[in-house]
């Protein structure tokens, strides 16, 4: 089996060292390569022809979120991962990063001999699994589409796998077996009954997904929209600040018990649960820091199972591109209300493993590219005046 190539990029040479001695411990993959700049980095590529890089954000020359917009500019889908320091400003720079297409980040350790421990600890736990989990996605892209890294195959047909005008949900929950091959048109009309609130789950990908979707409306949703991106504490604050800049939306980070208004998006702050709540006429938002699901904090499960038993059939479900099953079973119980839900399609995931999950388990009524996912929440949300 192949192993994954690895480009490390970072100006410490001793965080290059301890990068490296991480990843060597891990039989599946090998160094590729160095780099100390940006412009470093861009020329490595061509001569190490990477599977994954790490890109470090501050460096002389040409720092790590300029070199990531150059090579987006000519590589789509090299996996692109993040070091940022935990700090307020390394907190910007990740956001910065990651709705600029970066695939993930990873909180830089320490790098002084007191540190070494944990940042062994960090790297085993939180890059290499990434690492891994990029690759895999990337090889699977290249095996099914014969095409290299840097050639996007996008679609601008919808997966219909339900009826539009129709909340039930589907009547088979077998797998689907390739999903790609059963590109049909969206049908067009007019839903039975429209949403009156979004959920949106979210991780690897995310706030370059997120950002797609919220610069795709042109006035705000008429509904309250409630967000889960996997993302530590400081960061799911900036996150949503920069959604605000770039759409017609407010996004806010969630307080606890706010009521929820329509046309404002709310999302969960990172190390928090979000669920909701409807004691009378009005939704509120409720924080916690309860155990973790499905390993996070926030979990996609926890909100749309509560947001479920709020809503009912009258929810609407996005689940976009991230790592693992975190939303499967709160979809479940989406469904047994008779809500809808729209899945990113596989094409334009980072990694399909979150929508994947729900489409595979039957249960999305349609599967989108990416940019087309704000039509669809207007469409599915629309208000459409009552003839007298």
């Amino acid at each position: 089996m192949d192993k994954v190539r690895v480009l490390i990029v970072d100006d410490s040479a001793v965080m290059r060292k301890i990068i490296a001695s991480a990843l060597q411990k891990e039989p599946s993959i090998e160094i590729a390569g160095f780099a100390a700049n940006g412009i470093q980095a861009i020329e490595a590529i061509q001569t190490c022809n990477p599977d994954v890089m790490t890109l470090d954000i501050e460096m002389p020359e040409m720092d790590g979120l300029t070199a990531l917009r150059e090579i987006r500019k000519v590589n789509k889908y090299l996996p692109i991962i993040m070091f940022s320091s935990l700090t307020h400003k390394g907190a910007q720079a990740a956001v910065m990063a990651l709705t600029a297409g970066a695939s993930d980040y990873v909180g830089k350790p320490a790098n002084t001999s007191s540190g070494i421990d944990d940042a062994f600890k960090v790297l085993e736990t939180e890059l290499i699994p990434k690492i891994i989990g990029l690759a895999k996605r990337v090889k699977l892209r290249k095996a099914k589409e014969g095409q290299l890294p840097n050639t996007p195959a996008r679609t601008s047909s919808a997966i219909s796998l339900a009826p539009l005008t129709t909340n039930k949900p589907l009547a088979t929950s077998k797998p689907i077996s390739s999903p790609t091959s059963k590109v049909n048109q969206a049908i067009s009309g007019v839903l039975a009954k429209p949403a009156e609130a979004v959920c949106i789950g979210v991780s690897t990908g995310g706030p370059e997904a997120l950002m797609q979707v919220f610069s795709g409306f042109n006035a705000p949703i008429s509904v309250p929209i409630f967000i889960v991106q996997h993302m530590p504490a400081d960061f799911t604050a900036l996150l949503a600040a920069r959604l605000s800049s770039v759409g017609v939306m407010t996004v806010k980070e969630a307080e606890e018990g706010e009521i929820a208004e329509p046309g404002i998006a709310y999302m969960a702050p990172g190390g928090f649960h979000m669920n909701l709540s409807r004691p009378g006429t009005k939704t509120i938002l409720h924080l916690n820091t309860e155990a973790p699901e499905n390993s996070c904090r926030p979990a996609v499960d926890v909100l749309f199972r509560t947001a479920a038993q709020v809503y009912g059939s009258n929810l609407l479900a996005v689940i976009l591109t991230g790592m693992g099953y975190d939303g499967l079973k709160g979809t479940e119980t989406i469904k047994e209300k008779g809500g809808q839900l729209i899945a990113q399609d596989e094409a334009t995931s980072v990694i399909w493993g979150m929508p994947g999950a729900v489409v595979q388990a039957g249960l999305a009524d349609v599967v989108l590219p990416i940019d087309k996912i704000a039509d669809e929440i207007i469409f599915r949300t629309r208000k459409v005046p009552t003839s007298r």
